[in-house]
């Protein structure tokens, strides 16, 4: 079998574990040639590419990134995408593609397989919110990065008795931003599920100066947002390849509204793509290289149109319009429970 591969959206810690496993069981086991395309869906549609072969791939499990690039390139807004796409499969006789990505990428490879070419997904996003897999590699390192950044935070804050804002990444939801200011012991967590009223922020932070702790950490999502009418948002402008406005700024106005109504000197972090950088942790290495070895078995099981997930701890396939169909968020009830900790 001739098999493609390719990655896209945002870089993300594991994207070459995904790889490295998927090269090595495709010729190791199946005795398969593999096709690297760069940059996502543009090396498709532009028939950039190098071969992969076991040798090419030693020594990058522990590499963040990928060595195949990536973009945000929409195959749908690309003139004649589709016939593109099916001119380099044929051109190479390749029997399929794996697409490694977010709910961009995958939803393209959805609706490409729709389209009947044949395309299996492999889940991947440092904000966690792809439906149908109970959690995507790159979560975990992302986590456990922005975790050391408010646990380092802490100490600044108190000796300096400042209201530290870190803006964490988390477009449309907030798992980043819940699960690290939990584990970092932030005084206040901003998401982009439940809109936020200032005039409360203020008052946790108010109530714990009351109480003598003259300092605060407040983890805010990149998308997180005031409720509606009560504060002006200013977006960084511009929009994506699929739609998506660039955000980025919620953090630095944080600090303007809280120093303003508090009195408190305030600073902003943004930890930005520092999140995505770097080595992955050992959980994504493994979740990542569980979900590479399932996806070519899938394809040699002609189980095209598909996604490999997590489910509990087995490694299932489920449909790639489910997987794309809804953003997964965190449930209202689930932030609810950690309000108590707040303040």
């Amino acid at each position: 079998m001739r098999i493609g591969i390719l990655t896209g959206g945002g870089d993300c810690p594991g994207l070459n574990a995904v790889i490295r496993a998927v090269v090595r069981k495709a010729i190791e086991a199946y005795g398969d040639q593999v096709l690297g395309f760069r940059d996502g869906w543009r090396g498709v549609l532009e028939d950039s590419y190098y071969e992969l072969t076991i040798e090419s791939t030693r020594g990058i499990l522990p590499r963040g990134g990928t060595i195949l690039g990536s973009s945000r390139t929409n195959v749908y807004k690309r003139e004649g995408g589709v016939q593109l796409v099916r001119d380099t499969l044929a051109r190479h006789q390749l029997d399929g593609l794996i697409a490694i990505g977010g709910e961009d990428t995958l939803g393209a490879a959805s609706r490409l397989g729709a389209d009947s070419v044949n395309v299996i997904g492999v889940p991947k996003t440092i904000d966690n919110d792809l439906g149908a897999t109970d959690v995507t590699f790159g979560f975990d390192t992302a986590l456990h990065v922005a975790t050391e950044a408010i646990d380092r935070l802490h100490t600044t804050a108190e000796s300096h008795n400042r209201i530290l804002v870190v803006e964490v990444m988390g477009r449309n939801a907030g798992w980043i931003a819940l699960h690290s200011g939990i584990a970092g012991g932030a005084d206040v967590i901003l998401i982009p599920e439940i809109p936020f009223d200032i005039d409360e922020v203020c008052r946790l932070i108010r109530r714990r100066h009351e109480r003598g702790r003259y300092f605060s950490i407040v983890v805010a999502a990149e998308g997180a947002v005031p409720k509606e009418g009560t504060m002006a948002v200013t977006a960084a402008g511009g929009f994506d390849d699929f739609g998506h406005p660039r955000l980025g700024g919620i953090g630095q106005q944080l600090e303007g509204w809280i120093e303003q109504r508090t009195g408190y000197e305030t600073r902003a972090t943004v930890l930005g793509h520092v999140q995505r950088g770097g080595t992955p942790t050992a959980f994504d290495r493994v979740l990542a290289t569980r979900l590479g070895l399932a996806a070519i078995d899938a394809a040699h099981d002609g189980q095209w149109g598909m996604m490999t997930a997590l489910h509990s701890t087995q490694i299932e396939l489920v449909a790639l319009a489910e997987a794309v169909a809804e953003v997964r968020r965190v449930p209202v009830e689930e932030y609810q429970r950690y309000a108590v900790l707040f303040g």
